[in-house]
C-alpha cells in the first residue's frame, strides 16, 4: 500500500472521519442472512406481483461496492459476494435523518463492504433489486479498485495481487471453484473405489520418486540437509508392501526447474497405488474417472481448448516406439539405433545430448515430433526402461516397461506403470540411474534409496501406480493455457526495486 497516493489519503481521512462520527469503518457485526444467488433465487417470482415488489419479505446482504451511482436523494449500487452480484436502491428518506448525505454520500464508495438489509423489487428496467431499509459499512477499503470493471488486464498485475484479481474478475473465482471441486471429486471418486487417503513426508531423506532437480533445505535440530519432495511414489510403495492395498495421496510436490506455462516449481497430484492390478488396469479406471468428472461437473464431452477441441470420450492406445513413427513421421529404421537417431536430431537442428542412451533418445524423439500432436486423450505405452526406472519391465520385451502416459492436447496429464516389485531389479536400475547421473547423461537421474529396495526385499504384491496433476488437468477443463491461472499464487519472479532497474538500464 502506497501511503503517498492521494487516493489512499482520501479514504484514509474518510475512515477518520467514520470514526468522529461513532461509525467503526471495521465493524466485526454481520448479521447476513442471505447471499446474493440466494437472494435472487427466493424472490424471481417478484416480477410476477402486482406491483412487482413484496414489502413484507425482508432480506439481509452483504458484500462488496462494485458501482455507485448518486442521483439526488437516492443512490443505485451494485454489491457483490462470493455468489454473485445485486443491485440496491438506496433512499434518503428510509434512512436515519442526515445519515444519508453526511454519512453516505461522503464517506462510502466503490469498494468498500457494506450490509444492507430491505425487500425485494423490480425496477422500471426489469432489474431485481433489494430496496435498503437500514445499511452500515462493514469494513473500508483505504486502496482504491482498478477503474476498469471488467477485470484487470495486466496478467502479471493479476498473478502478484492474486486478491485483487479476485475482487474484479468473476471469471477466475469461478476457475477456482471448478478447480476446488475437481479435487473434492477425485478424492469421492478414489473413496468410492475403496482406496484410503494416506499422508506422507513432505521433507525427504533422499531425492526420490521421480527425475528432476529437487529443493534442498536444512534442518537445524539434525544438522542434515532434507529435500522438498519429488513425488510420493515410493513412500507410497512402502504403504503396499505393509499391507495396504489400495492408496492415495492429493497433495504438493516441488520440482527445481523451469517455469513456463505448463510448469511451477510447486503443483498438485494425486498418487494413487493398487495392489494385485496392472498398468492396463489403471487405463480403464483413468476412463471412468474421467467420465465421473464430466459428470458431476456437468461439462459436454467435446470440450474447447484454443483453437482445438479434445473430445473426452475418444481414448486411443499406442506404444511410445509406434507413435514415433506413425504420429511424428520418424522414419522407421532409424528408431531403434542410437547414432541414427543423433544423427537425425541433427540435422532437424534439434539440440542434442550424445551421452544419453537409447531410451532417452527415443524419448528425444517422442518429446519432440509426438507430444503436440496428441489432441484427444491418448494413453502412450510400453515406455524404454531406460527413462521407467520404477516401472515393471515388459515380459515379452524386458527392453520396455508395463507403463503408460496420458496425453491430452498435446499435453501430459497423466504417468502410470505396473510397478517393479523385484528389488534386484530396482537395485540394478537405481545403480544405473547413477551412473548416468555421473557420466553427464542425466543430472536428473533418480538417487540410491536403499531402505526402499529394503522394503521390497519383504515382498510387493503385484501393484499398478499412477499419478495425475491435477493443475493441467483443471486447465483442460477450463480452457486455461498458462498453469498460473489455475493457481491461486503461482511462483513469481522478485520484482525489481527501482535501483535495479536504473542498474539494468546502463
Amino acid at each position: 500500500m502506497n501511503l503517498e497516493n492521494k487516493y489512499i489519503q482520501q479514504r484514509i481521512e474518510k475512515a477518520d472521519t467514520l470514526r468522529e462520527l461513532g461509525i467503526n469503518p471495521y465493524d466485526n457485526e454481520s448479521k447476513r442472512n442471505t447471499t446474493m444467488a440466494q437472494y435472487i433465487d427466493v424472490n424471481s417470482d417478484v416480477a410476477d406481483m402486482e406491483d412487482r415488489r413484496d414489502e413484507k419479505r425482508t432480506f439481509t446482504v452483504a458484500g462488496r461496492i462494485k458501482f455507485f451511482r448518486i442521483m439526488g436523494k437516492a443512490s443505485f449500487l451494485k454489491i457483490e459476494d462470493e455468489s454473485g452480484m445485486l443491485q440496491i436502491y438506496v433512499a434518503r428518506d428510509n434512512l436515519p435523518e442526515g445519515f444519508y448525505n453526511n454519512v453516505f454520500k461522503k464517506n462510502f464508495e466503490v469498494g468498500d463492504i457494506i450490509e444492507v438489509s430491505g425487500y425485494p423489487f423490480v425496477t422500471n428496467q426489469g432489474e431485481l433489486s433489494l430496496h435498503v431499509s437500514t445499511l452500515k459499512l462493514l469494513t473500508k477499503a483505504v486502496s482504491p479498485l482498478p477503474e476498469k470493471f471488467h477485470g484487470i488486464t495486466d496478467k502479471e498485475l493479476r498473478y502478484r495481487q492474486r486478491y485483487l484479481d479476485l475482487i474484479m474478475n468473476a471469471e477466475v473465482r469461478r476457475t477456482f471453484h471448478i478447480r476446488s471441486k475437481v479435487i473434492s471429486l477425485t478424492r469421492r471418486f478414489f473413496e468410492e473405489k475403496g482406496f484410503l487417503e494416506v499422508e506422507t513426508p513432505m521433507m525427504h531423506p533422499i531425492a526420490g520418486g521421480a527425475n528432476a532437480k529437487p529443493f534442498v533445505t536444512h534442518h537445524n535440530a539434525l544438522s542434515i540437509d532434507r529435500y522438498l519432495r519429488i513425488a510420493p511414489e515410493l513412500y507410497l510403495k512402502r504403504l503396499i508392501v505393509g499391507g495396504f492395498e489400495a492408496v492415495f495421496e492429493i497433495n504438493r510436490n516441488f520440482r527445481n526447474e523451469g517455469m513456463d506455462a505448463t510448469h511451477n516449481p510447486e503443483f498438485t497430484s494425486i498418487e494413487f497405488y493398487w495392489a494385485y492390478k496392472t498398468y492396463k488396469d489403471l487405463i480403464a479406471v483413468t476412463k471412468e474417472y474421467i467420465a465421473y468428472l464430466f459428470d458431476h461437473l456437468n461439462l459436454p464431452t467435446v470440450l474447447p481448448y484454443g483453437e482445438i477441441e479434445v473430445d473426452y470420450a475418444d481414448f486411443r492406445e499406442i506404444p511410445l516406439i509406434d507413435s514415433l513413427s506413425e504420429i511424428g513421421g520418424v522414419p522407421k529404421e532409424i528408431v531403434n539405433d542410437k547414432e541414427k537417431i543423433i544423427a537425425y536430431l541433427k540435422k532437424h537442428n534439434v539440440e542434442v545430448n550424445e551421452a544419453m542412451n537409447l531410451g532417452q533418445l527415443q524419448g528425444e524423439l517422442f518429446d519432440e515430433y509426438v507430444e503436440e500432436k496428441l489432441i484427444n486423450p491418448t494413453f502412450i505405452t510400453m515406455y524404454p526402461v531406460e527413462i521407467s526406472p520404477l516401472a515393471r519391465r515388459n515380459n515379452e520385451n524386458p527392453a520396455l516397461t508395463d507403463r503408460f502416459e496420458l496425453f491430452i492436447a498435446g499435453r501430459e496429464i497423466a504417468n502410470a506403470f505396473s510397478e517393479l516389485n523385484d528389488p534386484l531389479d530396482q537395485l540394478a536400475r537405481f545403480e544405473g540411474q547413477m551412473a548416468a547421473k555421473e557420466s553427464g547423461g542425466d543430472e536428473e537421474a533418480h538417487e540410491m534409496d536403499a531402505d526402499f529396495i529394503n522394503a521390497l526385499s519383504y515382498g510387493m504384491a503385484p501393484t499398478a501406480g499412477q499419478g495425475i496433476g491435477m493443475d493441467r488437468l483443471v486447465m483442460l477443463l477450463t480452457n486455461e493455457h498458462s498453469i498460473r491461472d489455475v493457481l491461486l499464487f503461482p511462483a513469481m519472479k522478485p520484482l525489481q526495486t527501482e535501483t535495479e532497474k536504473e542498474e539494468n538500464e546502463l
